[in-house]
């Protein structure tokens, strides 16, 4: 019975553990089942991964694709944009020049148009006809003309608008010019009858009544001659002029070898002779009158033929036959330089440089005309001389000759112009009216206030200038206005009402809208001169032993 019972529970035994174990396998077997559908899902899932990257690299692609068609069709956009802005920029630049090369055609007309207005001289076949109302609207037509070709002058062509405004005045003008013509034309009829109803009454009155008649034709002729005003300078004054110019070729020509040597001592003893002529003219500015003489006699010994150190090294003008002609010329050469960049800036530095030069002039008399005929050269309007411009002379070639600067084919702005032209005539007139106070004072003043009257009274003898004119008039009565009129008193005063109520609205005629300024200051200071009937010293003088007496 043990046996059995324990058998019995061995069997249960057996059974639980078969049970358990069989159990145990299926939960095995579950987990394995478990683990495989994880793979299978991980699987999937992955696999599925891969197809959606592979979808968005797809369409990355795609999107790339169209990205790079986009892009492309955009430069090539870009492209043709960029060609046709060439194309437009190289058309614009072609009738550009079409243009400006027109503009000069018509401003290089209008000025010759404008030569055939020049007040005739007197005959004895009769008066003239007045042209003083063509002369006058002529001016103002070159004035447009001018006032557009001063715009393109600083870099940008000439617009149509422009080219309208040009092509408007050269209209006027040859219409202007063909009305002169008729009028000369009907002139010469009518002075041509009157000559054959003269000769008629000369026969029947007899001749002494004739010589009457004569003078008061005469009378007339002068009354009519006189409301017109010059065109070009006297003759006396242009026969100076000329004068002037050809001594100053004349001494250039006599130091030509010094310049074309190829010999290096030579060109060694040019550079310091240069030096020691024009560095002590760069020295001068608005310093003590013992400075001054110090820089004045080391000019003199230099001019004189003494040694003087420049650059410690010693110099003299003897050393070379042509030395002292050299020396003169780039002395006064420097003067006049001085006066066109140093006094255009700064206006008071006109009076210890004008002194000098004063003091030079009076003891070298060579070196002053040399400064006048630089001054001439570089500033016409200082004769006062207005050169006509010459059969076959180009537009540029005649700008150079009205003191314009001319590079590269393009002209200076008219501001810079007129900046240069007033530092210039500033200088001029602080020369005429200083006299170098350590001289003797015993010799004639070789350029003292006469000419400064001389000056004066042939501007207001010849037609105005737009801008320019009136820029000069006021530059140079604001600085030799006060000298003028302690000298001349009452006879100054009647020129200054002349310049206010004749001569101010001739200036006013030729000017356009955007020159106003200058003529603005010039009657201003006309109106407060007569008003309170004086002018004030120049700003800056020096102290009144400089000032000539």
């Amino acid at each position: 019975m043990e046996l059995s019972l324990r058998q019995e529970l061995q069997e249960k035994l057996v059974a639980s553990v078969a049970s358990r174990e069989s159990e145990q396998l299926k939960r095995f077997e579950e987990l394995m089942e478990l683990k495989q559908r994880q793979e299978d899902q991980s699987m999937r899932d992955m696999m599925d991964r891969e197809y959606a990257l592979i979808g968005r690299q797809e369409k990355l692609k795609e999107e790339h694709k169209n990205r790079i068609k986009i892009l492309n069709l955009r430069l090539r956009e870009a492209e043709q944009q960029r060609l046709r802005e060439v194309e437009f920029e190289r058309q614009r630049q072609v009738e550009g020049r079409e243009r400006l090369r027109a503009l000069n055609a018509i401003q290089e007309e209008i000025l010759q148009l404008n030569q055939l207005l020049e007040p005739a001289a007197p005959t004895q076949s009769g008066p003239s006809p007045d042209l003083t109302s063509y002369s006058t609207r002529a001016n103002q037509l070159c004035s447009q003309v001018s006032e557009v070709v001063r715009m393109t002058a600083e870099g940008e062509f000439p617009s149509v608008e422009d080219m309208t405004v040009a092509e408007r005045a050269l209209h006027e003008m040859r219409s202007l010019i063909r009305v002169m013509q008729e009028a000369a034309a009907q002139a010469q009829e009518k002075r041509k009858k009157e000559q054959e109803e003269e000769e008629k009454r000369r026969k029947m009155r007899g001749d002494k009544w004739m010589d009457k008649r004569n003078v008061f034709v005469w009378g007339l002729k002068s009354t009519l001659l006189s409301k017109g005003l010059q065109t070009k300078a006297e003759q006396s004054t242009l026969k100076w002029y000329r004068e002037l110019q050809d001594s100053a070729n004349q001494c250039a020509q006599s130091f030509e070898g010094l310049n074309n040597t190829k010999d290096i001592q030579t060109k060694k003893l040019r550079m310091e002779l240069q030096k020691a002529a024009t560095i002590p003219v760069s020295q001068i500015s608005s310093i003590s009158g013992s400075k001054l003489r110090e820089i004045f006699d080391k000019i003199d010994k230099l001019l004189s033929g003494r040694s003087v150190v420049s650059g410690g090294k010693s110099v003299s003008t003897s050393q070379h036959p042509n030395g002292l002609d050299f020396v003169s010329y780039k002395l006064a050469e420097k003067f006049v330089k001085q006066g066109e960049e140093e006094v255009a800036s700064h206006h008071e530095a006109a009076f210890p440089i004008a002194v000098v030069a004063s003091g030079v002039w009076e003891l070298h008399p060579k070196v002053g005309d040399l400064i006048l005929a630089h001054l001439h050269k570089k500033c016409p309007y200082a004769v006062p001389h207005y050169p006509p411009m010459k059969d076959g002379t180009s537009v540029e070639e005649y700008q150079k000759i009205l003191g314009y600067r001319v590079e590269d084919g393009g002209v200076e702005a008219q501001d810079s112009f007129l900046k240069r032209m007033s530092g210039m005539i500033r200088l001029y007139a602080a020369i005429i009216q200083l006299r170098w106070p350590y001289g003797s004072k015993q010799g004639p003043d070789p350029h003292g206030l006469n000419n400064g009257w001389r000056w004066l009274a042939q501007m207001l003898n010849m037609e105005p200038l737009a801008d320019v004119t009136a820029t000069l008039l006021f530059d140079f009565l604001e600085v030799c206005g006060n000298a003028l009129m302690k000298q001349y008193q009452v006879q100054f005063w009647k020129l200054i009402l002349l310049i206010q109520e004749e001569y101010l609205p001739r200036i006013e005629a030729v000017t356009s809208q955007g020159q106003a300024g200058s003529v603005t200051r010039l009657k201003q200071f006309l109106e407060s001169s007569l008003r309170s009937r004086q002018i004030p010293p120049p700003k800056g003088q020096l102290s009144s032993h400089f000032w000539r007496s």
